[in-house]
């Protein structure tokens, strides 16, 4: 990793959330993302620095070559980036962004009561920690 990796911002309570960030982790083998809960002081520092709502916390944020991706573009960025077949979800990039992120903001307003919610953030493992900004 280096200061250009990209970083994922995540709902650091959200189980969906989590078991996202253990998926992108396993198919990241290079270890190019870096990853921050949005609750944490670097998350919320870029957040501001940015001028970024996510609206309680229900959206993923890329951070990428200096810029901002949110929902929808978001995770079909980091998708792509992953090995394995799910890199060609990144072709669903053509549908109009309304309409992505409409099925998006359906599953993350319904994440907690599908998935549930942790009353602390997830903590990574010791040889995970120096993937993750606090």
């Amino acid at each position: 990793m280096n200061d250009s990796s990209p970083i994922i911002l995540f709902d650091g309570v959200c189980n969906l959330c989590n078991a996202s960030v253990q998926f992108i982790i396993e198919r990241d083998p290079t270890a190019i993302f870096r990853f921050s809960a949005l609750q944490s002081d670097f998350g919320q520092s870029i957040l501001a620095k940015n001028a970024v709502n996510t609206e309680g916390g229900d959206s993923v944020i890329l951070v990428e070559g200096g810029k901002i991706y949110d929902r929808s573009t978001a995770a079909l960025r980091i998708a792509r980036r992953l090995s394995g077949g799910i890199k060609f979800l990144y072709v669903f990039i053509i549908i109009p962004k309304p309409i992505r992120d409409f099925v998006y903001k359906l599953i993350a307003k319904n994440r907690y009561r599908w998935f549930g919610k942790q009353d602390a953030c997830w903590m990574p493992t010791e040889e995970l920690k120096a993937r993750f900004l606090i």
